[in-house]
């Protein structure tokens, strides 16, 4: 098939497109003027890094200019987009999340693209944040549309729970929310994500379908990820516990400070969405017994994280989190 992608420059993204490109796609990726300008110093190693497919540069918040390009205009079997706002407030979320995808799905439905594949999230099961409600809010555009879908909601992923490695290296306890057992996930890597992404195109069973995906393996909790990281480093265990309540306390300093001082409305967003996080199991939700059921959120692929913990410890690796970092 012929496949724009959306988001290429994310690691789930540049997953997707080398699992798209093994499949034997033709893959064109929309790339930022920024992205090769700055974050990959140069075309040529973002090239590399999307080996296979072919490179077109613009704003994918600009659909209106962007449905105006020559290469546009050539025909797309479908459409898969990984991208995401940044950080998850409001604002970004309901300009990335929701508007733009609601844009491209316009342009997909005029261009006769039959089927959009998009990357959603576990959370928005149960939408109480911006982000979540923005994503949502697209899902059900998508559903509504006539267009072959498949909206993909991951759990955990690697990169989220890997912030902690550098602390135990210094000697600093693993921090804990509660007692470290409030929640679970089946944690996915980015690779078997990418797989899972591609694979939508051609198995009809993923067909207007939400598909939760889980990786391999039991549902693991925040407490088991620590004592792996200090069984791993040949360390003795060291926890510290932060109570829930505090970070309560937290959002609702930086909500009063949010009505005079916008950008603390914004630290406030980030603070609730941390305490979700810190207190809701990226699992299935089961609205009959109120509970996340492990068992019914489904498992892929062959990475687990404790593999990807052990080969960051063996090889030094570190985890740029950016905007996305909690401790």
């Amino acid at each position: 098939m012929r496949v724009l992608l959306l988001g290429a420059t994310g690691t789930i993204g540049q997953a997707t497109a080398t699992a798209l490109v093994n499949q034997g796609h033709e893959v064109v990726c929309l790339v930022r003027d920024k992205s090769i300008a700055q974050g990959n110093a140069s075309r040529e190693k973002l090239q590399q890094l999307l080996a296979g497919t072919t490179l077109q540069v613009g704003n994918a918040l600009d659909v209106a200019s962007l449905a105006k390009a020559t290469w546009l205009q050539q025909p797309f079997d479908a459409l898969v987009s990984c991208l995401a706002s940044r950080n998850g407030t409001p604002r970004d979320a309901w300009a990335v999340d929701y508007q733009a995808h609601v844009e491209w799905l316009q342009l997909a439905v005029d261009k006769g693209i039959g089927h959009f594949v998009v990357l959603s999230a576990m959370c928005v099961q149960k939408p109480l944040l911006g982000f979540q409600q923005a994503k949502l809010a697209f899902e059900n555009e998508l559903i509504r549309s006539g267009l072959t879908y498949s909206i993909v909601r991951p759990t955990a992923f690697f990169k989220s729970l890997s912030g902690q490695v550098k602390r135990l290296k210094q000697g600093k306890p693993f921090l804990l929310f509660g007692d470290g057992q409030l929640t679970a996930c089946k944690p996915i890597s980015d690779h078997d994500l990418g797989r899972f992404m591609a694979q939508c195109l051609t198995d009809n069973t993923m067909h207007h379908a939400i598909l939760p995906i889980g990786g391999p393996g039991p549902a693991i909790t925040p407490r088991q990820q620590g004592e792996y990281l200090f069984k791993l480093m040949e360390k003795t265990p060291r926890f510290k516990h932060v109570p829930v309540a505090l970070m309560d306390t937290l959002i609702g300093v930086f909500n009063v400070l949010g009505k005079v001082l916008p950008h603390m409305a914004d630290k406030a967003e980030l603070a609730r969405i941390g305490r979700y996080y810190a207190t809701e199991s990226m699992l299935v939700w089961n609205p009959d017994k109120l509970t996340y059921d492990e068992h019914a959120t489904p498992s892929f692929g062959s990475q687990t994280l404790f593999d990807h913990y052990k080969q960051m410890v063996e090889n030094n690796w570190e985890v740029e989190l950016g905007e996305h970092s909690v401790f």
